[in-house]
């Protein structure tokens, strides 16, 4: 099944998402980084090969999960992430699995990184999360920009900065660990949609549109 909201095949460019695998009571991550097996599984049950920047990192998704993922990462041109995402992969060895130029929010500059200055990453280490999506803004070029869950989506959120929010919904209760977002300074808040539904194996995709008052 697969329902396309109207802007969506519009193809409306420019927004500002994000979009993680999320686990049906709301987390990203288990407690103490586990969980990823369950989050992820959806990655590998389909007949799609998928050929990523690492070697010997290669998905094998359904056709549904890899046409809904292409859509996104075809109209994607940064990520912002924060500094944890980055030492937990230490940067992706200066290369994104997407082959996409990187924003690291974060309070310093990692000197000691083998890639620094010369892998697509940026470093703001002034100005927040607008400092961090005004340069993503400027790399992006027209394109859409993709924050990462968790603490920066909910700043995002915050700042009014969020236009869409997708998620993979896995059939799996982790039942504690890192949620998608925290705590909200401005909720309740109202989404439109989902204005993109996608039903994979083992996995639902679904995009909402953050409503503006």
């Amino acid at each position: 099944m697969v329902h396309l909201g109207s802007e969506l095949e519009g193809g409306v460019k420019g927004i500002v998402y994000t979009e993680a695998s999320v686990s049906l009571d709301g987390y990203i991550a288990g407690p103490d980084e586990t969980g990823f097996d369950r989050l992820f599984r959806w990655y590998e049950n389909g007949d799609v090969v998928w050929e990523t920047t690492r070697p010997g990192l290669t998905f094998r998704m359904t056709e549904e999960s890899i046409r809904a993922m292409r859509e996104t990462l075809e109209n994607t041109g940064v990520f912002v992430v924060g500094r944890r995402l980055f030492d937990l992969t230490n940067g992706w060895d200066g290369r994104h699995p997407f082959d996409i130029p990187v924003v690291v929010l974060t309070h310093e500059v990692p000197k000691d990184w083998e890639h620094l200055g010369t892998a697509p990453f940026t470093f703001v280490t002034e100005g927040g999360i607008e400092a961090a999506v005004a340069k993503a803004k400027e790399i992006a070029q027209g394109k859409d920009i993709g924050v990462n869950g968790g603490t920066i989506a909910t700043q995002c959120l915050d700042a009014g900065l969020l236009d869409e929010v997708g998620m993979a919904l896995v059939p799996v209760m982790l039942g504690g660990g890192v949620p998608y977002f925290g705590p909200l300074q401005n909720g309740p808040l109202d989404l439109e949609g989902p204005v993109r539904t996608v039903q994979g194996k083992e996995v639902t995709h679904l995009r909402y549109r953050v409503r503006r008052s």
